[in-house]
């Protein structure tokens, strides 16, 4: 009997964007089982609550081996109970790698059999990030071409734009 795959992508996710979508999707191609583990517990000021951000990318994933999970512990905690063996990270330029290297580090460290692969978006999904969208959104721009049509309902409805 072999063992299953399973591969942990975490995040904000606020909101979850395309970008955050085509990792998770090409990951799904690689991994017996995805977890998308939205981190409740951040030093971020969220324009979604964990569980607004859990049902979104719930709305967004409909794929049989793909699953969304909220979570408020250590995420090396969160990889071993979910008997993962491997944590994915997003890289959209440069800049991100000092940063996701550090983490992948430190994982390491407290999670020895722990993995980090590492995945760029699609070329088209380089610059986005939740943040962005975010400002895009208050200011009063269209966030459709970033987002899926449930997230951008949800963003405009949450800012009063809807």
């Amino acid at each position: 009997m072999s063992k299953n795959r399973i591969a942990v992508y975490p995040g904000t996710f606020d909101p979850i964007t395309l970008g955050h979508e085509d990792i998770v999707r090409r990951a799904a191609n690689l991994f017996d089982e995805v977890i998308v583990a939205v981190a409740g517990s951040t030093n971020k000021v969220t324009l979604f609550n964990l569980d607004e951000r859990v049902a979104l990318a719930k709305s967004v994933f409909i794929d049989a081996n793909v699953k969304v999970i909220g979570f408020n512990s250590l995420l090396m905690q969160f990889v071993q109970e979910q008997g993962a063996q491997m944590v994915i990270r997003g890289l959209r330029a440069a800049s991100d790698f000092e940063y996701e290297f550090q983490l992948a580090g430190m994982n390491r460290k407290l999670f020895p059999q722990l993995e980090t692969l590492f995945l760029t978006p699609a070329e088209q999904y380089m610059f986005v990030s939740s943040s962005l969208v975010r400002e895009v959104a208050n200011l009063g721009g269209d966030v459709n071409q970033f987002v899926s049509p449930t997230v951008e309902a949800a963003i405009k409805n949450k800012l009063g734009k809807a």
